[in-house]
């Protein structure tokens, strides 16, 4: 049975890798001002940012769906893996051997199915690389260097070359400690008459990797007239490959897409490696399926959907091509980037096309594209007999819809009168107005979603600082009352920077605190030894706290003040004094009005020594609130 994962080694792994680093592995991180930085959260989906990340408290926080935590809740959330999994894999990154506390340590058992299978995968890579030198592998060199690829390119991207005996890989596997359940699991090999076979025989492997590097599957390509099987075979569904969820080439492209806030979508893993050989290193293509909303959801992240970020599609000019180009553009809607498409000359792959005319060849047909849109009226018109009435009719009722999706509103215009010109309608404001009609409709059915290139959105989740909702189960936090605005200042201060309100923090009750989830907040700081603790435990104080939380909810919010900024230009004494006066104020004069009531019900018939004790307690607050609003926080 697995043991136990020492406390002091998950705190080192948790020090030893930076939550940016990591975050920024799946998605594009931008400067947040205060220190932090901001994404689109991978958890959701949104059309602003609201995933922020705190590298200097090793934190994140989406502010529209909650979710929250440090570097390993990160990635156990993103790679749906367990915590042992999740530490074992930061912990091989970094370099720390990790003891466990029962059972001694043992590579093989002790190592999650996800971590075990990834390794399977990269051991089987280098394999399928070191076989592509020998010489049964020379059907395979020369395939590569038949379409421009040579020995450097194929180290660059990977490729190897599987065996074409039973089980090479299986029986090489196995001696690398690997049991017949776990390579089975893999899709590395497969069940034979007499026990598992290599899956992959006699053909040129392509390894495909995660957003991560991390190598989860395979696409083999077949080389001999005799094998029997498909062209190019995948890895099938496992735990860690799932082909609508992955796409070629993007550990390599990533970084470029992010920075230049284009990607260029190939069909195919030899598109891919023409592409960037040409310099178009924002190349990617799906594995054997169609591109879908689980991809879009990957570049998303990496575009960060904006105005200028752009995806290109390339597919051949064939009616196949045609065909996937407009499966495209049903999904086009779901980006904020403007889509577009390039065509092949001659129904050519961007392959073919370097080979016959060079790598410009292939710059130029990216740079040389239609907007998709535009491609979709044009190939729905086509349809149409422009030279009549009603063709030119039918061929409006059909494209205007098209042109009414476009949400930005100056496109949409632009647009119309482009549709105009396409089907030979002199009255232009005809065309545009029936498009502006058809637009009003849909949003009156299905409401005003807001402009997917950048317009303001009904539906957007709230920014740091706006109205936080309350949770099912707990009462609301309202920041349009100024005592909850100071409460909830006054702990982001107390989690971020406790030097400023410590100690006298440390002596608020937890009933100075309104709004009871942070009154819960407060009492989980006082369980974690207080703001004081923070300024000798600079490094391990927020993890405290976080772990002081009695429940997943409190937690979050904990998170959630961490990470959202201070709304102030100088965080420094003298603001950390004011938000510290203003709650011990606003507590004082709460009680002063319970005492003024119960000095009411007293009345002047009452009890002599209770009514003094009362009224000498009205005295002493109504002095202290006095010393609070002259003093400020001398008087705390």
């Amino acid at each position: 049975m697995a043991g136990r994962i020492n406390d002091d080694d998950v705190k080192a792994v948790r020090d030893a890798v930076p939550i940016d680093a990591v975050v920024s592995e799946y998605l594009q991180l931008r400067n947040a001002g205060g220190g932090n930085l901001k994404g689109l959260c991978p958890f959701h989906d949104e059309k602003s940012p609201s995933f922020q990340v705190s590298p200097g408290k090793g934190l994140f926080h989406c502010f529209g769906c909650q979710e929250g935590g440090d570097t390993i809740a990160f990635v156990m959330k993103i790679d749906h893996l367990s915590f042992s999994e999740t530490v074992e894999r930061l912990a091989a990154q970094a370099g720390i051997t990790l003891r466990y506390e029962e059972g001694g340590y043992n590579p093989t058992h002790q190592r999650g199915e996800r971590i075990r299978l990834v390794e399977a995968h990269k051991i089987a890579a280098q394999f399928y690389v070191e076989q592509l030198d020998g010489p049964e592998a020379e059907i395979g060199r020369k395939f590569l260097a038949e379409r421009g690829f040579d020995q450097a390119a194929a180290q660059h991207f990977g490729v190897g070359y599987s065996p074409a005996g039973w089980d090479h890989l299986t029986r090489y596997l196995r001696g690398k400690g690997f049991s017949d359940k776990e390579l089975t699991l893999s899709g590395l090999s497969q069940e034979g008459r007499r026990g598992p076979i290599d899956r992959f025989r006699g053909r040129l492997m392509w390894p495909i990797r995660d957003i991560t590097g991390e190598v989860v599957g395979f696409g083999a390509r077949k080389l001999r007239d005799d094998d029997n099987g498909p062209k190019y075979l995948n890895t099938p569904e496992t735990a860690i490959y799932k082909k609508s969820q992955v796409l070629y080439g993007i550990d390599l492209a990533k970084k470029e897409i992010a920075r230049t806030s284009t990607a260029v979508v190939v069909e195919g893993y030899t598109d891919v490696m023409a592409c960037h050989l040409a310099g178009v290193t924002t190349a990617i293509a799906t594995c054997g399926t169609s591109f879908g909303g689980d991809h879009i959801k990957i570049l998303r992240r990496l575009l960060m959907d904006n105005a200028t970020a752009e995806v290109i599609f390339t597919f051949d000019g064939d009616a196949a091509g045609q065909k996937a180009a407009l499966r495209a553009f049903e999904d086009d809607q779901k980006f904020a980037a403007e889509t577009s498409i390039a065509i092949t000359p001659g129904g050519m792959d961007p392959c073919e096309l370097r080979l016959a005319e060079g790598d410009q060849s292939v710059q130029k047909l990216v740079e040389t594209r239609t907007p998709l849109f535009e491609f979709a009226i044009r190939q729905m018109v086509s349809r149409h007999n422009l030279e009549t009435p009603a063709g030119r009719a039918a061929a409006l009722d059909e494209a205007a819809p098209i042109v009414a999706g476009i949400k930005n509103v100056a496109i949409q215009h632009e647009s119309a009168v482009q549709l105009a010109g396409i089907l030979g309608i002199l009255d232009t404001q005809f065309v545009v107005k029936r498009v502006a009609q058809l637009a009003r409709w849909a949003r009156d059915r299905g409401g005003d979603r807001g402009d997917r290139r950048g317009g303001p959105s009904r539906a957007s989740h709230p920014a740091p600082g706006a109205p936080a909702q309350a949770a099912p189960s707990g009462p609301a936090i309202n920041l349009r009352s100024p005592a909850h605005r100071t409460e909830r200042e006054l702990l982001k201060l107390a989690l971020q920077h406790p030097e400023l309100v410590s100690p006298a923090f440390d002596a608020y009750g937890v009933d100075e605190f309104t709004a009871p989830p942070y009154a819960a907040v407060r009492r989980t700081i006082e369980e974690a030894g207080g703001a004081e603790q923070g300024t000798r435990d600079t490094s391990g104080y927020l993890a405290r706290v976080r772990e002081a939380a009695p429940d997943d909810t409190v937690r979050a919010l904990v998170t959630e003040l961490a990470v959202e900024a201070v709304h102030a230009r100088a965080v420094d004494e003298v603001y950390a004094g004011m938000q510290l006066v203003q709650v011990r104020l606003r507590a004082v004069d709460r009680r002063i009005r319970e005492v003024q009531g119960t000095m009411a019900r007293l009345g002047a018939g009452g009890d002599p020594e209770r009514y003094a004790a009362v009224a000498n307690e009205l005295w002493v607050l109504q002095q202290y609130a006095q010393s609070l609003r002259n003093q400020g926080a001398a008087a705390l």
